[in-house]
């Protein structure tokens, strides 16, 4: 059904459209300037745990390779006598001297031992005589029996020779003149001298520094998580181990095989030993402050945005009342008061503009000129409050009569209204004129009135062709009315093309 009582809402106007697209763009660029800001802030706390990691890794790694180095002199030491022919010849005080001058001279924190090829003990740094046990089975030993590998790196055993606890040992071969297995050179270092390194480091909550062979197996660590004791364990099969491997040293974060929680592991190989150091540090407590940086910003842009956006809502809501109260005097200045058609102003526009549109399409216009007929005779019945009602209840069945969005229904003035039909040949005008016409002779009739209201209507549609003008065709539409009236009213007359 078609409404002639205002023009079309208009879309938002484009002031509205600049402020509703303003103020998103401007909360985008806070949130996309805060969360590049928040995201360096957080790289720096990284870099900054990555730093710290690193110079705990660097004192242990240098703190490791030295005892490592001073047991590798100690054994190389043991072996240069070993080979040393005289060693025979001399008395047992200076051959035990000459075996272990470099282990007396050096802080180690266990003890040596020179191991025969049958896997005897020969010489004991700690005792005279030596302490007896069987070698054989060692995997050291069978190791270098097997060949020369340089120095071997245990795994964590507990001594059961002098009560040291968790050890590993550091081994080299002594092979004779010819390269046959002559032995060992062995030297036990107490896994509580890692322990006792570690515990003086301060870290962090729920962080940890490790020593792991490259193997994959945990020598020392600190902390030790409650309930789970580590060392000994083989983390050779874990992805972060073999991503340590791999890459000698660095940092990575990712979730501990060991605890299930996400860590940064910073790392590195020691020297050329196989033994690889590694500070794993809680992401919680290395972000922390982050965090709460983080929140506390957050929050403040949010509630920045959300003001943004609801000061833009305010203002948009502003923009859209008074647009709307310029529609609403647009509308009042192009409808009739009366009827709430579009009154006589609109009519011209709109019929001007139809006009155009038929000569651009080629495509005929009709206009229906409608009278209510004996109008005067009615006001006189029932007066002027009478003849309103009954002009208001025509308008109403005019409206209702014609269904297209183009078509327009207006008041031209008095008792008289006109139809403007787009597009609509002379048949289709017809049709709609008389719907109009039984529509309005339905009506009920008004105050017990033994007459019923009715109209005559002259319809005019013709194709816009060079000459013919939209006066012509209103004066058509005029003279066709003319003849509904004089034939007796309560009739549609129509104006053909060429008549």
């Amino acid at each position: 059904m078609t409404t002639s009582r205002a023009p079309a809402i208009r879309p938002p106007a484009s002031s509205e459209k600049a402020l509703q697209w303003g103020s998103f763009a401007a909360v985008i660029t806070i949130v996309t300037i805060v969360t590049f800001l928040l995201m360096r802030e957080k790289s720096s706390a990284e870099n900054a745990a990555v730093t710290a990691a690193n110079n705990i890794v660097q004192l242990i790694d240098t703190d490791v390779l030295r005892n490592a180095r001073l047991y590798d002199q100690a054994l190389q030491g043991m072996i240069d006598a070993i080979e040393n022919p005289a060693l025979n010849d001399l008395p047992n005080a200076l051959q035990r001297r000459l075996l272990f001058d470099r282990a007396i001279t050096a802080p180690l924190l266990g003890d040596l031992l020179w191991i025969d090829e049958q896997g005897r003990i020969v010489a004991d740094s700690i005792v005279t005589p030596p302490r007896q046990a069987s070698f054989t089975t060692w995997q050291s030993f069978i190791s270098l029996k097997a060949q020369d590998q340089g120095l071997v790196i245990s795994k964590p055993f507990m001594d059961s020779l002098g009560g040291l606890g968790w050890c590993i040992s550091f081994s080299r071969r002594i092979s004779g003149p010819g390269g046959e297995f002559r032995g060992m050179a062995t030297g036990a270092l107490r896994l509580s001298y890692f322990d006792e390194l570690f515990n003086r480091l301060r870290i962090g909550q729920d962080s940890n520094v490790s020593l792991i062979s490259d193997s994959g197996i945990l020598l020392a660590r600190q902390t030790e998580s409650p309930g789970q004791p580590s060392i000994g364990r083989d983390f050779s099969q874990t992805p972060n181990f073999q991503r340590m491997v791999r890459e000698s040293s660095g940092h990575f974060a990712e979730i501990s095989a060991l605890t299930g929680k996400t860590r940064l592991y910073t790392f590195t190989k020691v020297g050329d030993l196989p033994l690889i150091v590694v500070v794993a540090l809680s992401t919680d407590a290395v972000y922390a402050s982050w965090w709460r940086t983080a929140m506390l910003v957050s929050v403040a842009t949010g509630l920045l945005c959300i003001g943004i956006l609801w000061l833009s809502r305010l203002l948009g809501r502003e923009l859209r009342l008074r647009r709307g109260a310029e529609q609403s005097l647009a509308a009042l200045a192009a409808t009739d008061s009366l009827t709430g058609l579009a009154n006589r102003r609109r009519l011209d526009l709109t019929l001007s503009n139809e006009w155009a549109r038929a000569q651009r399409e080629g495509k005929p216009l009709a206009v229906l000129m409608i009278d209510v007929d004996h109008f005067k005779a009615f006001n006189e019945r029932h007066g002027h409050a009478g003849g309103d009602q009954v002009l208001r209840d025509v308008a109403r069945t005019i409206e209702q009569s014609i269904r297209r969005p183009g078509d327009l229904a207006a008041r031209y003035g008095g008792e008289e209204f006109l139809v403007v039909l787009p597009a609509t040949d002379l048949n289709g005008a017809l049709i709609i004129a008389e719907t109009i016409r039984h529509g309005v002779e339905a009506l009920p009739p008004f105050a017990g009135d033994t007459r019923p209201t009715t109209v005559s209507i002259g319809v005019s549609a013709h194709p816009v062709v060079s000459g013919f003008t939209p006066q012509m065709l209103m004066s058509a539409a005029d003279q066709a009315l003319y003849r509904a009236k004089s034939e007796g009213r309560n009739r549609v007359g129509f104006d053909e093309p060429g008549r």
